[in-house]
């Protein structure tokens, strides 16, 4: 199984490994249901998914009238205003058929205009404290891609206590200096404050170019030898205290969770270069 660890300060003990719900973006129903079953034989017990991601919320949705007590969830809005993101809650609450939401993240919060805007007395942190006095949302965060992320989290947690941040962490990003200072200036703020670290894009390979996708992994062609993944996942599990997304594709999610399951210490620098030369593993954002 999965080995499990208090998420944050939230008191729920999570899976290492969260499920990225991205994954069901253009799933059935009927492959929804063989993904559950996947999540309950490997002790998954945390679920992230966002109201932008196609079909998830509805899938996930129907899970939940059984396994409502099985699963710590997450969801996000991407709305910068007050009356939107009420509106989304609204609309998530809808589809994934539950009363409240464990983790409600702004979705995506890098640009600094958009931050400005969530930020402000009508902007989405004013919804997020309404829901939360309410008790439809037990918990907030905050979450982001790109190489400027890890600076923008450490700005909205001067801004707001924020419970979560989810941002990238792989090989290849940490050897860009800055965002590798940006992103450990982050997580000594979150060790702090016990703030719970989620990553993503541990297992990316490349940009995807002109061929065509065999995954439905957003920004990225991901890695997709067991061996590879299993070092990938492994280098990112070496993060003390912190929790792996599984990338967006019901592909790649088995593979995952079987290098999850073997973890026992980071690869080596060594390694990690190995398998970079030898598939051909390039960055995905320019800083």
């Amino acid at each position: 199984m999965i080995p499990k660890k208090e998420f944050g300060r939230t008191g729920h003990t999570s899976s290492k490994i969260i499920f990225g719900g991205y994954a069901l973006s253009k799933a059935i129903q009927e492959e929804a249901d063989h993904i559950l079953d996947i999540l309950l034989e490997n002790g998954i017990n945390h679920i992230d998914t966002a109201l932008g991601y196609g079909n998830s919320e509805k899938c996930i949705g129907k899970w939940m009238e059984k396994h409502r007590d099985d699963f710590f969830l997450a969801t996000k809005t991407r709305s910068r205003s007050y009356k939107g993101a009420m509106e989304d809650l609204q609309r998530s609450l809808k589809q994934l058929r539950v009363d409240y939401i464990d983790l409600w993240q702004m979705h995506g919060l890098t640009n600094p205009a958009g931050w400005e805007k969530a930020m402000s007395s009508e902007g989405t942190l004013a919804a997020f404290i309404e829901a939360h006095d309410k008790g439809l949302v037990k918990y907030l965060g905050v979450t982001g891609h790109g190489s400027k992320v890890a600076a923008m989290h450490k700005r909205s947690l001067d801004r707001f206590d924020f419970d979560s941040v989810l941002l990238p962490y792989n090989y290849t990003m940490m050897q860009n200096p800055r965002y590798a200072a940006d992103f450990n200036d982050l997580i000594e703020l979150c060790k702090k404050r016990n703030v719970a670290v989620q990553t993503i894009k541990s297992v990316t390979r490349r940009p995807w170019e002109n061929q065509a996708r065999r995954y439905n992994t957003y920004f990225y062609e991901p890695l997709e030898n067991q061996d590879a993944i299993d070092k990938a996942v492994h280098w990112s599990l070496g993060l003390p205290d912190s929790f792996v997304i599984t990338a967006g594709d019901m592909q790649i999610l088995p593979k995952m969770l079987d290098a999850a399951k073997r973890f026992e210490t980071p690869p080596s620098d060594k390694e990690m270069k190995d398998l970079i030369n030898e598939y051909d593993v390039r960055k995905i954002f320019s800083y």
